[in-house]
């Protein structure tokens, strides 16, 4: 309802029910009027003062009610109809306009672990943040959830607004105090502007923030992202591979290879890495680096994932006692429903849970510590094993490793390739297989090419050993041929050596 509908119905019930009093009145014969006149001029002085009255109430009411209606209740700023009149009075003028769109980091993780109140104050406090870094020189708003935004106005606006962003990000980079606790929420933030030779709506600089945001977080958040007209066309792009990723599962496109690990002393086949391949039905093939971040971002990534462990350890079963490694990403450590599902597989298909080791990044772990601790411990309850994969690419550290209790630790191939080229890396890797002894983890050397690598994780003591040096990913019938064929040469050596003894 309008400012003036508001205010006019009630007048016009009022003037109405008052022209029926006077009507009862003058018809009644039961009561005596001194003056008719009079009576006629007290009521519509009454009438007249309840008029002004009702209007300067009716007014005061409806500026309240547009204030409240303006303004998100927990964070005190300005929202989302109140940032689309803002942008549009703005535009009237000459100078450019710009806007950030603000969308916090792992905020979904803070309530699922702390609570919605600890998460409401979280929200209280980057609003605070977000008008000390602005200030006056920018309109800061909230969107809902865990949105924020900030326009201004000016000849160089977007530049401005530029610096006050990445200063936010620098902000959000420290813990932030909540009571007792201390919480790092990071932000990925999209920039957008609207110029008097080319004026956008509201509406499409709100989007074109939001494409820019997604980018960032693509990008790999704590950052912020200017709108670029290719954008729209990339989005559209992911948009069709997230539906060919979703036909494919469903057409059997995908094919799992296995890419042999050796024992460091032997050379022997001591267990295998499950590795996706997609073979579109147009023949086309998409590497797992192009295809795997958009099926997280998704979500595909949930039911291709359990294909991938059901597939798998199929395959395993008729390998003996080689044992299976499968990755698995965060947003899968982060779904309740895989340790489930993981626990049903196992299960149905008799797999060994010793058997199996799920590889994980630091990646993986660090974005949500406590989900994903509880997660590992579910599955470590099975009797699976968890690996760290791609160790030496990150920043983990010693109490890192202590806290998540590693079974295996996976030494990335840019740190063997690079051991092999200057002391300081090869100080580092020897300091990481030190480490990893020291906690009772296995070592398993990645990306060896080289004889001298080889020869060089070795000596360093890594206990496995994987890379094109030996084998390449193949299909499972050709695991099938190698471990028929090592199984006959063991056999063939105990015999000759069972001659030797006997002899």
């Amino acid at each position: 309802m309008t400012k003036t509908g508001l205010v006019v119905m009630p007048l016009a019930v009022l003037t109405i029910v008052s022209a029926l009093i006077m009507l009862v009145v003058i018809a009644s014969d039961r009561i005596a009027f001194v003056s008719t006149g009079a009576l006629f001029i007290a009521a519509a002085l009454i009438y007249a003062a309840t008029l002004v009255l009702l209007g300067l109430k009716g007014f005061a009411n409806i500026d309240e009610f547009e204030h409240v209606a303006r303004r998100d209740r927990l964070s005190n700023l300005p929202n989302r109809r109140a940032l689309h009149a803002d942008i549009e009075q703005l535009s009237e003028g000459d100078e450019e306009v710009a806007m950030a769109l603000i969308d916090l980091d792992a905020f979904k993780q803070v309530n699922d672990h702390y609570g919605h109140a600890v998460g409401d104050q979280l929200i209280k406090k980057c609003a605070d943040l977000l008008l000390e870094t602005c200030g006056e020189e920018a309109r800061c708003y909230r969107l809902g959830g865990d949105e924020f935004a900030a326009v201004m106005g000016g000849q160089t606006a977007g530049t401005i607004l530029e610096g006050m962003c990445r200063s936010l990000l620098e902000k959000l980079a420290s813990p932030i105090d909540i009571g007792t606790r201390q919480i790092t929420v990071g932000a990925s933030i999209g920039l957008a502007r609207s110029t008097a030779r080319h004026r956008l709506g509201s509406s499409e600089m709100l989007r074109r923030s939001d494409v820019a945001m997604y980018m960032s977080k693509r990008g790999g958040k704590m950052r912020c992202t200017w709108f670029n007209e290719t954008f729209d066309q990339r989005r559209e792009a992911v948009r069709e591979l997230e539906d060919d990723l979703r036909a494919g599962l469903a057409k059997d496109e995908f094919e799992i290879a296995y890419q042999p690990l050796v024992h460091a002393a032997n050379g022997s086949i001591v267990a295998v890495e499950a590795l996706l391949r997609w073979n579109r039905s147009d023949g086309h093939k998409i590497g797992p680096n192009v295809f795997i971040p958009v099926a997280e971002e998704s979500g595909v990534i949930n039911p291709i994932g359990v294909w991938v462990l059901r597939k798998a350890v199929c395959d395993a079963l008729r390998w003996g006692g080689i044992t299976l490694s499968v990755n698995i990403s965060a947003a899968q450590l982060r779904n309740p429903e895989f340790p489930i599902k993981l626990g049903e597989i196992l299960e149905e298909t008799g797999f060994p849970p010793h058997q199996l080791e799920l590889e994980v990044t630091e990646t993986c772990l660090v974005l949500d510590p406590v989900v994903a601790e509880r997660t590992l411990d579910v599955i470590r309850g099975f009797g699976v094993r968890i690996s760290l994969d791609d160790f030496g690419t990150g920043y983990a550290s010693i109490g890192f490793l202590r806290q998540f209790r590693f079974e295996k630790l996976k030494l990335d191939r840019t740190l063997v390739v690079q051991a092999g080229e200057d002391d300081g890396s090869r100080a580092m890797m020897l300091s990481s297989i030190a480490v990893a002894r020291a906690l009772n983890m296995d070592v398993t050397a990645e990306g060896v090419e080289t004889n001298e690598q080889a020869d060089m994780v070795r000596l360093a003591g890594a206990d496995q050993i994987q890379g094109w040096l030996y084998y390449k990913a193949m299909p499972a019938e050709e695991i099938d041929i190698l471990l028929k064929k090592q199984t006959a040469d063991s056999d063939a050596a105990a015999v000759t050596s069972h001659k030797g003894q006997a002899a």
